[in-house]
């Protein structure tokens, strides 16, 4: 079942993509397109999470289904990579993108943090996890960060947070803390009307000058896998949640300089 989930999610992204990020966008010749630096490399971590996931799936699934661990490390943990690679391919014949080797490179990374704890440690020792909260800005953009909900999540890097999860216990050497709490930090960024810079002017309106600015945040989450429930149904369930990023009380350190504490962060 594991399979047809993932198909099912991998196919309906790839229909979504194509009705939200491409629409109004003209099938131009295949070209090259930096976008290093854009959106303060928030877009990078998601090239790297959706790699992340679909390679963290497909070991396990082809672990389960009895390949050896070599075999579903090799076939499975590279598959992130593999199924990334065509939104690059739908980028470079798009207007308004391009083939990026920095996503490419990204994507790599992702599946890579898959296949390096796993010979490293025979497990996923940090999980790489994903929130996302509608972000203030959205409403002052006059349709640019989105105009419905699903547009919103696809196109508002400001409400995007990625995080990096790690048990309390293989932080601190320690079972002080119970083994499904975990420590993570995350990374975002604030204040972008734009790719590079932001944009000034949206459909005749005028949008707000603000300052963009990148996140770190520090929090506690919770390993769902870690929890024996004693039920198949519940089990795979809370498994669903490996790759979201629970809320909770969050400190912040920007690239203003400033200090911000979170009672609730997601």
């Amino acid at each position: 079942m594991a399979l047809v989930y993932t198909s099912a999610y991998y196919a309906g992204s790839m229909f979504i993509l194509g009705k939200t990020w491409y629409k109004d966008r003209s099938i131009v010749p295949f070209h090259f397109y930096d976008d290093t630096k854009a959106y303060l490399q928030v877009d990078k971590f998601g090239h790297a999470f959706g790699a992340y996931v679909y390679s963290y799936i497909g070991y396990h699934y082809l672990l389960h289904a009895g390949l050896s661990r070599n075999e579903a490390l090799l076939y499975g943990a590279t598959l992130g990579f593999v199924l990334q690679s065509p939104i690059e391919i739908m980028d470079g014949i798009h207007e308004g993108y391009g083939f990026s080797w920095g996503d490419m490179a990204a994507n790599a990374m992702g599946s890579a943090f898959v296949l390096g704890q796993e010979l490293l440690f025979n497990e996923q020792v940090v999980k790489y996890k994903f929130s996302y909260l509608r972000s203030g800005y959205a409403d002052q953009a006059n349709g640019y960060l989105g105009s419905s909900p699903l547009d919103r999540l696809l196109t508002d890097y400001n409400g995007h947070t990625y995080w990096f999860s790690m048990p309390v216990r293989r932080v601190v050497g320690s079972d002080i803390a119970p083994p499904w709490l975990n420590i993570a930090v995350g990374y975002g960024a604030n204040g972008m009307f734009g790719e590079f810079e932001n944009i000034s002017r949206y459909n005749g309106v005028d949008i707000p000058k603000t300052t963009r600015y990148r996140q770190l945040l520090f929090s506690l989450d919770i390993d769902w896998t870690r929890i024996e429930t004693g039920s198949s149904l519940l089990d795979t369930i809370l498994k669903g949640l490996t790759f979201v990023k629970l809320p909770f009380p969050a400190f912040e350190y920007n690239s203003m300089g400033k200090l911000r504490w979170y009672w609730l962060y997601y």
